[in-house]
């Protein structure tokens, strides 16, 4: 099953965005905060609206009433999977590889990992831990590595309590230019 129209993205955020998931934010003010930075960093539309989505895996979890966060469920791969046919691949690949990011940016530097929230030290160690120094250097000539290491740094930023930072609404004109404005991932 795929999203089929901006409408049900928003429509699922709307939904299921008020769970917290593994941290004690809420999903839609995680996503909004994230949206915000990469938006302040003056990233181009798609790179926003991934920061914005990179998430919506959880958010399908829960739809689905996999709630469970003992194990990995691989949000990234379900959340990427779900948008390709409506977002371009400059969308879904930095989503598809910001938790490889995370292990990446851990390998990388040691001292990433103190700036972890609780809930993301808890998935790393699901995800895999740190990459291998072969898994670095295989994750560096990925399409999309450099958005998504972008896209990490600004996910772990993303998790103040009680941050306005704007509504869903303020992004809607940007989700559907994106979605028109380059050819889709196959």
């Amino acid at each position: 099953m795929s999203a089929e129209s901006v409408d049900e993205v928003v429509g699922l955020l709307e939904r299921w965005g008020d769970d917290p998931y593994d941290e004690e934010l809420a999903q839609l003010d995680h996503a909004l905060q994230t949206a915000a930075l990469a938006r302040a960093a003056g990233s181009r539309d798609s790179l926003i609206a991934a920061a914005l989505l990179h998430d919506v895996g959880h958010l399908l979890d829960l739809r689905n009433d996999c709630t469970s966060t003992d194990d990995d469920r691989r949000h990234e791969d379900t959340g990427s999977a779900w948008l390709r046919p409506l977002f371009p691949v400059t969308v879904t690949a930095p989503i598809a590889l910001h938790v490889r990011a995370k292990r990446f940016l851990c390998a990388i530097e040691p001292s990433y990992v103190e700036g972890l929230s609780t809930g993301s030290i808890r998935s790393l160690a699901r995800q895999g831990g740190p990459m291998s120094h072969d898994e670095v250097e295989s994750f560096r000539t990925l399409t999309g590595a450099d958005d998504a290491v972008a896209l990490r740094r600004w996910d772990d930023a993303g998790k103040v309590m009680h941050l306005d930072v704007g509504e869903l609404a303020d992004y809607l004109d940007l989700l559907r230019r994106v979605t028109t404005a380059a050819p889709r991932s196959s």
